[in-house]
């Protein structure tokens, strides 16, 4: 049992003055055979505590069914970093940002039109007792003041930066100690006037978020809290990528330097991140300040340890300003991790979705065209079909508004793509032959909107589509959230480019398994998946993400399996299985 307090202007375990070394490694964005490998890099790197959020919706992925396996096993973690002598901060809110899906949240949350979220909103906060009751439970064996490694946690997440809802914070806080949470509890906001107001709880450990500047950043902290350590709960080394973008980087002698001023200011820090890992599957979230930005699969972060775990110039430079203040001794790193070109991968095999209806999805009938929330899906695509009657002359056809990215259809002949970021697009316009004919809209969820003030960003089709100015009603709507592909019927693929959405399905050989990396050139727009593991997003001709990383235990010795949902089609039916990343 040890105590982790403050006292004073420091942080104390079991009465001894310590500093918070720190960096952020997200469980659910490595897989769980690299935990070890990556918290051993952050000791290795002199850091004595591992930081990590915990997404709602990964651990509750539909109302009541709850997921604590494989990626998921959050105990398993703390586990691992207690084994190799680290602390654990966990910041289990209920909203998390992180460029993740919704912010964390479950998207089963927005069935109900009438939810509010992040206030004292007794919906929203049924469920979210409903989650805390199965989550704490596993949380207090791991708590420091039962011999565990977690040391502290936070309340919400940058709520300052949200809302001014100091009950829904103090409920917050309340929720945690009643279900035996007793380690020090922190919130943690931008250093601005209106997110110290809005974020900070009478009693709670206030901590600030920022890149730069921490002179400014901390004298603001103190306006508002005289007293207490001083901590950087996220230091920004590093930044994210949303398509469209540049890849981003940060010069390493630049965070350094940043850092070693923190720490002469006898600060605690922890990096954002240390490591960050994969968005695998649908779970790279989206930013909204007026125009919507979806992020990449990739969460490399340019940081300390890249995506595949690999050691960077930030590493190095990190770990030699930690050695100013602390003895560090040699540098000991685990064994390193293969990489491997493949090479080469033909997709032999195709299977066109419009055929493949029957073996994804069941067709549910609706009036309107209805968002994949009220029909019980979370992610991937949904497929609306409707017939329209003719004669019609040429008219602009209106999604009336759709989220994120759609496909348009008319009697299968591909019109055209509507995307929700792109308003002065072309109209999509056609006219209907005097038998009619069938209006099919393929929309495709980009991720949950993660941060801002537009968090309620249900997807599909979210009010109507209409033909010139009629609505259309009577819809057949097929939920396509590509959990399982196994029932897939594969025919030969032909070279010849498609004009419409295709499985195409290719096989390669493993002596032994090892990291590699996925390129799509002359590919478009998909999703891929290896042995049935959703991988995630690709979407080569925008960028900045080239490749797709495969960590070798997602691999198999003998036969393996890579299957590419292209949207659009490709130059060639092969792919390259090389041994780095291309990240823009």
């Amino acid at each position: 049992m040890s105590i982790f307090a403050v006292e004073g202007n420091q942080f104390v375990l079991d009465g001894e003055p310590i500093r918070i070394i720190s960096g952020a490694i997200h469980y659910f964005r490595v897989v769980p055979e690299y935990w070890r490998d990556r918290l051993m890099k952050l000791k290795a790197c002199g850091f004595n505590t591992v930081e990590t959020y915990v997404p709602w919706n990964l651990h509750e992925p539909r109302e009541g069914q709850f997921n604590f396996k494989g990626i998921a096993d959050i105990v398993k973690f703390i586990e691992t970093a207690g084994e190799l002598g680290l602390h654990v901060i966990v910041r289990p809110s209920p909203y998390i940002c992180a460029e993740w899906e919704f912010g964390g949240m479950p998207a089963w949350l927005l069935a109900d039109p009438c939810m509010r979220l992040r206030c004292f909103h007794q919906p929203f906060l049924d469920k979210i007792d409903a989650y805390f009751d199965v989550l704490m439970p596993m949380l207090v064996p791991l708590l420091c003041t039962n011999g565990g490694p977690i040391i502290a946690m936070q309340i919400e997440n940058e709520y300052g930066s949200y809302g001014n809802d100091t009950q829904y914070l103090e409920y917050l806080k309340e929720s945690k100690i009643i279900r035996g949470i007793d380690v020090l509890l922190f919130t943690s906001d931008g250093p601005g006037d209106f997110m110290l107001q809005g974020g900070m709880v009478p009693g709670v450990l206030e901590t600030v978020n920022f890149g730069s500047r921490p002179e400014e950043a901390f004298a603001e902290l103190r306006i508002y809290q005289p007293e207490g350590p001083i901590m950087c709960m996220e230091y920004w080394n590093g930044w994210f990528d949303h398509w469209f973008e540049k890849h981003h980087t940060r010069d390493a002698a630049d965070v350094a330097k940043v850092f070693d001023e923190m720490l002469a200011m006898d600060a605690s820090v922890n990096f954002y991140m240390f490591h960050g890992g994969t968005n695998f599957g649908f779970w790279s979230g989206a930013n909204d300040s007026g125009t919507y930005m979806p992020t990449v699969t990739s969460y490399d972060y340019d940081v300390a340890i890249s995506e595949s775990g690999d050691l960077t110039d930030k590493f190095y430079a990190v770990r030699d300003i930690v050695s100013k203040y602390v003895d560090l001794g040699p540098l000991e790193l685990p064994e390193p991790i293969a990489k491997k070109a493949f090479g080469q991968v033909n997709m032999t095999q195709k299977a066109l979705l419009f055929d493949s209806l029957d073996e994804l999805s069941t067709p549910v009938l609706r009036t309107c065209p209805d968002p994949m929330e009220m029909l019980g899906q979370n992610y991937g695509f949904i497929l609306y079909t409707t017939r329209i009657s003719g004669p019609r002359q040429e008219t602009k056809l209106n999604l009336q508004n759709v989220h994120d990215r759609a496909q348009i259809f008319v009697n299968g002949e591909f019109k055209g793509v509507v995307e929700r970021w792109n308003n002065d697009a072309d109209p999509i316009s056609f006219s209907i032959p005097s038998e009619g004919a069938q209006l099919s809209v393929l929309v495709e969820n980009m991720g949950r909107t993660n941060y801002g003030p537009y968090l309620r960003d249900v997807k599909g089709i979210t009010e109507g589509i209409r033909f010139g100015a009629q609505f259309l009603y009577h819809w057949t709507i097929h939920n396509l959230p590509l959990e399982d592909l196994s029932k897939l019927e594969y025919a030969s693929s032909e070279t010849k480019h498609e004009d419409q959405p295709t499985f195409y399905k290719g096989t390669f050989q493993v002596d032994e398994t090892a990291d590699t990396f996925l390129e799509l050139k002359g590919w478009n727009k998909g999703v891929a998946y290896i042995n049935g593991y959703n991988l995630g997003r690709y979407w080569e001709t925008v960028g900045p993400q080239k490749t797709l990383y495969i960590p070798g235990p997602l691999l198999r010795k003998g036969e393996n399996e890579l299957v590419l949902f292209e949207l659009h089609g490709a130059k060639d039916l092969v792919v390259t299985l090389r041994e780095s990343a291309i990240l823009g």
